[in-house]
């Protein structure tokens, strides 16, 4: 009767001991995810910049205790322009297959000079287009030695797949380097898991002629007068503001790529795309995962 037992347990493990072994052996498990990989923008402030170009020549993804790992299906270098992937806009940078877990950190390897120097660049990897057809270097600190991190995280899940979208805000982004006339570019980068992120729309009534608009998104209570101030050298107006829009003609904004969570609406006045004033805040507008927020914006209301 013992052997018995004992020949019962021994072929009711046998099985699983293979299975575990197979696995391992070929590295073929249900450990691992799809990471896929898209790139956004939020608008610039400056109304006469018509492109804001950036080239990526690596991208990596880091987990704690971990190595860095390349996107394997990016295939670098690869030139952006920014201001083609706003509203929502968003292009595919590549897929990999990564191991199953919560990863907080993508760097982004950019083909720009970190050293300013004398002159323009002739060929600068980033670089502004302007209205009158004009373009300035934009200069990158570290940009292709140390690359830039994205701020969020992740979660790969197993036998699964996870949509990221890093956002490039733009407007916090490019920055003049003092008195120098020449801009440098600190990326501020968000990730956002499209599976979680919504976003708000709407219209602005009662905005005098003459008058634009942008609307900033600040996590609820978080927005200080003092962010409206003229800003110090290199840095910028509404610097804490998590995403924003302009109202275009038609009086329509949207901001997209939004975590879940209140919002605060800060409302900016503009004339000839100059800041003027701050007409008001909307408060508490609610943002849920995969879902449209209407927050219509009467100025007058404000």
């Amino acid at each position: 009767m013992r052997n018995i037992k004992a020949y019962f347990v021994l072929f009711s493990v046998l099985p699983l001991l293979i299975l575990s072994s197979c696995r391992d052996e070929t590295g073929t498990g249900s450990d691992t995810g799809i990471l896929h990989l898209s790139i956004t923008d939020a608008p610039i402030d400056q109304y006469d910049v018509t492109g804001v170009f950036i080239t990526v020549t690596d991208v990596q993804i880091h987990k704690d205790g971990e190595s860095w790992t390349a996107l394997d299906g990016f295939q670098g270098p690869v030139t952006y322009n920014l201001l083609e992937l706003t509203h929502g806009v968003s292009a595919l940078m590549g897929s990999t297959e990564l191991t199953a877990g919560t990863y907080t950190q993508i760097r982004f390897m950019l083909d720009a000079p970190a050293n300013m120097g004398q002159g323009q660049h002739t060929n600068p990897g980033c670089y502004l287009e302007f209205a009158d057809g004009s373009t300035a270097s934009l200069f990158v600190p570290s940009g292709g030695q140390t690359g830039y991190k994205a701020i969020g995280s992740f979660t790969v899940p197993i036998n699964g797949e996870v949509h990221v979208t890093a956002d490039f805000d733009v407007r916090k982004s490019v920055v003049v380097a003092g008195n120098s006339g020449k801009f440098i570019l600190k990326p501020t980068i968000r990730l956002v898991a499209d599976d979680q992120a919504g976003k708000i729309t709407g219209s602005v009534t009662n905005l005098e002629a003459g008058y634009g608009a942008v609307i900033y998104a600040y996590e609820a209570g978080t927005y200080q007068e003092a962010e409206a101030l003229d800003p110090e050298p290199e840095l910028v107006r509404f610097p804490r503001a998590i995403s924003s829009d302009r109202v275009h003609e038609e009086g329509h904004y949207m901001i997209p790529f939004l975590a879940p969570g209140s919002y605060d609406l800060v409302v900016a006045l503009t004339i000839d795309g100059e800041f003027v004033a701050v007409a008001g805040i909307l408060p508490g507008v609610v943002v849920e995962s995969n879902e449209t927020t209407t927050a219509g914006i009467d100025i007058d209301m404000l």
